[in-house]
């Protein structure tokens, strides 16, 4: 099972600012086919943010974060990123690195294999 590290990025943010997370994964980063974001916020389902389909090399986004969070990778460094801007309350939550089988047009990722331990962001005035 792949090993998913998140180092940085969580925590208090006002509404409008930004953070950038970031998910080092232990092995390479193209290996799997899918990589990306989840979110767990307080009384939600969960949800998938964003979706890098290795195979297509595209990204697809929920329509919650569209416009506003972008993800991003390094691959030298087995890394991935989620800048996110425009933070809004109803963004708080933990956030979670994962890979998986596959991308939904929607940020969603299929059959999720591996997650990392999550980071907590908290979006308030």
């Amino acid at each position: 099972q792949v090993r998913l590290v998140e180092s940085s990025g969580g925590g208090l943010v006002h509404p409008g600012g930004s953070l950038r997370l970031s998910c080092k994964v232990h092995g390479f980063l193209m290996d799997y086919r899918a990589i990306g974001w989840v979110r767990l916020a307080p009384g939600k389902e969960r949800e998938g943010l964003s979706c890098f389909d290795v195979d297509e090399g595209r990204t697809s986004y929920s329509e919650s974060v569209k416009g506003r969070f972008t993800f991003d990778r390094l691959d030298e460094e087995n890394t991935m990123y989620l800048q996110m801007s425009g933070l809004k309350p109803e963004d708080t939550g933990v956030y979670y690195c994962a890979t998986g089988d596959g991308c939904s047009g929607s940020g969603y990722i299929w059959n999720t294999n591996s997650w990392g331990p999550g980071t907590q962001v908290n979006v308030s005035s």
